[in-house]
C-alpha cells in the first residue's frame, strides 16, 4: 500500500502540465505572520495574568446581564447651513463690508440730512443695500421675505387683546411756540383776580383795567366791548355756557351781564360791596365770591335776583367753579380752604354749610376745574405756600391722587379731547405744563411768558 503511495507522490511531483497549486511564500509575508503571532501569544499571557489577579465577585455563579449598547453621539447635520452662537456664518457675512465699517466707524457723525440721504442712495445703488444696517459678524441669515398679498391667518388671535406697537408708542406733536401773541396793555398784575375767559363760539374776553376787549380767534378780529367810569376797573370775567352773554365783576362790586353779539349791557345786580374776583355759571344761576368771603347766587332771569348767600370763607374768594353737570359747587379763598357745596342742574344751593371743606392746602386755592369725564373729581392748585395740585373724589370726599408742580399754582385747565390737564404756573419759570392724568407724568411745558 505504501508503494502505491510513494508512486503516485513521484508522479505528481514530476508532472509538468498541471497548474501550480502552492509556491512559498514571500519574505515580507513571513515577517508579517510572525509579527502577529508574536503579538497574539503576548496578550494571551497578559489576559491571563489580569485574570490571576482579579478579585473573585460575591456571585460567581450569577452572570451579569450583558450590556446595551449606547445611543450614538454624533450630532445630527443641521437643516440650513448656519454658524454658532460664537462663530458667524460666512454664508451671510460680507466680510468686504464688515472690513469697510470697521475702519469707517465714527467718521460720520456730522452730517447734514442731505449728505445721510445721498450716501445712503449711493449705497444702495452700489452695494445692493445700506451698509448703515449691515452687521459687522452675522450669526444666522435673515428670514426669508413673505410673497406679496400673504397674509398669516394666526395674526389676529395673537394680537387681537393688544394694542399695536405703533399707536402704543405714537405721541402727538406738541407746538412749542405760541401761534399768536395778543398785547395786553393795562392787565391787572393780581393774583387773585380772573381777567380771561373763552366763550363756546371761540371769542376770548380780556380785561385790560377798566375795558374788556373780545378777540375772535377764528377771525382775527378786536372789538372793545365796554369801558368803566371812575375809579372803577374790572375784577373777574365769565362767559355763560353755549351762549354769548358775558358776565363782568367789578372793583366796587356790582356785577353786568353784557350780550356779546349785540355790543349791549342787559343789566346791572348789586350783589356784593366790595370786589368781585370769581364768577361761575350754572345754567341761568351766577354766582359770585367777592373779597369779605361772600357766596352770591344770581338768578339772571329774575328782577330780584338774589336766591342765596353763603358765607364760609373768612378772607377773599379767588376761586369758583360749579361741575359741569351741575351737582356741585366748589369754591376755593385765601383763607386756604377749599369747600364742596352741593346744588341741582340749573337750581341755587341754599345750604349755608359746605358738605365738604378740605384744608390740606398751604396757600390760597384760587385753580379749579372739574373732570369732563368724571363729573365728581375736582382738580385744585394751590399758591406759593403750597405748590401743589390735588385731586379730589366729591363723592366721599377723599383726595385721590396729588402731584408737586414746584411753583405756584395760577390756574387748571381740562382737556376735553385727552386724558390731560394743563396747569397755569407763576414764578419761577411762568409755564405751561400739561400732565397725562392719572399717572401725573408730564406731557409737556411751554414757556414764553415772563410773569404768571
Amino acid at each position: 500500500m505504501s508503494q502505491f503511495t510513494f508512486v503516485n507522490d513521484l508522479k505528481s511531483a514530476v508532472r509538468m502540465d498541471e497548474p501550480i497549486t502552492s509556491n512559498p511564500a514571500p519574505r515580507w509575508m513571513k515577517k508579517s505572520v510572525e509579527s502577529s503571532s508574536s503579538s497574539a501569544n503576548t496578550s494571551r499571557k497578559n489576559s491571563e495574568l489580569m485574570s490571576i489577579k482579579k478579585t473573585p465577585s460575591k456571585t460567581p455563579n450569577k452572570s451579569k446581564s450583558p450590556a446595551s449598547r449606547s445611543a450614538s453621539n454624533t450630532p445630527a447635520k443641521p437643516k440650513t447651513p448656519g454658524g454658532d452662537r460664537f462663530i458667524p456664518s460666512r454664508m451671510s457675512t460680507n466680510f468686504d463690508i464688515s472690513h469697510f465699517k470697521m475702519n469707517q466707524e465714527n467718521e460720520n457723525l456730522d452730517i447734514s440730512p442731505t449728505q445721510s440721504d445721498y450716501r445712503k442712495a449711493m449705497s444702495e445703488n452700489l452695494h445692493g443695500c445700506d451698509i448703515n444696517n449691515v452687521r459687522v459678524l452675522s450669526y444666522q441669515n435673515k428670514a426669508p421675505a413673505p410673497p406679496d398679498g400673504y397674509q398669516n391667518a394666526l395674526k389676529v388671535v395673537y394680537s387681537q387683546s393688544k394694542t399695536p406697537m405703533n399707536i402704543r408708542g405714537a405721541t402727538r406733536y406738541i407746538p412749542h411756540a405760541p401761534d399768536r401773541i395778543l398785547d395786553a396793555p393795562e392787565i391787572v398784575d393780581d393774583y387773585y383776580l380772573n381777567l380771561i375767559d373763552w366763550s363756546f363760539s371761540n371769542i376770548l374776553a380780556v380785561a385790560l383795567g377798566t375795558s374788556v376787549y373780545l378777540w375772535n380767534a377764528d377771525t382775527g378780529a378786536i372789538d372793545q366791548l365796554l369801558d368803566l367810569e371812575g375809579a372803577d376797573y374790572v375784577t373777574s370775567l365769565s362767559w355763560v355756557p353755549n351762549g354769548n352773554l358775558l358776565g363782568v365783576g367789578t372793583a366796587l362790586g356790582p356785577v353786568q351781564l353784557w350780550d356779546a353779539s349785540q355790543t349791549k349791557r342787559l343789566r346791572v345786580m348789586n350783589s356784593h360791596s366790595s370786589r368781585v374776583g370769581a364768577m361761575s355759571w350754572n345754567s341761568h344761576i351766577l354766582t359770585t365770591g367777592c373779597r369779605n368771603g361772600q357766596l352770591v347766587h344770581n338768578d339772571v332771569r329774575q328782577r330780584e335776583h338774589i336766591v342765596g348767600t353763603i358765607q364760609s370763607h373768612t378772607q377773599e374768594v379767588c376761586g369758583l367753579k360749579w361741575s359741569t353737570d351741575g351737582r356741585y359747587l366748589a369754591s376755593g379763598g385765601n383763607d386756604n380752604l377749599l369747600n364742596v357745596y352741593s346744588g341741582l342742574p340749573g337750581q341755587a344751593t341754599y345750604q349755608s354749610e359746605p358738605i365738604y371743606s378740605f384744608s390740606q392746602h398751604q396757600a390760597a386755592v384760587k385753580a379749579l376745574d372739574w373732570c369732563p369725564w368724571q363729573t365728581n373729581v375736582l382738580a385744585s392748585g394751590g399758591g406759593t405756600a403750597d405748590r401743589t395740585i390735588r385731586f379730589w373724589n366729591c363723592n366721599n370726599g377723599q383726595c385721590i391722587n396729588s402731584v408737586n408742580a414746584n411753583s405756584q399754582v395760577c390756574a387748571i385747565l381740562w382737556s376735553k379731547t385727552y386724558r390731560e390737564l394743563v396747569s397755569a404756573h407763576g414764578f419761577a419759570n411762568n409755564q405751561l405744563t400739561i400732565w397725562k392724568y392719572p399717572s401725573l407724568t408730564k406731557v409737556a411745558e411751554l414757556t414764553g411768558h415772563t410773569n404768571r
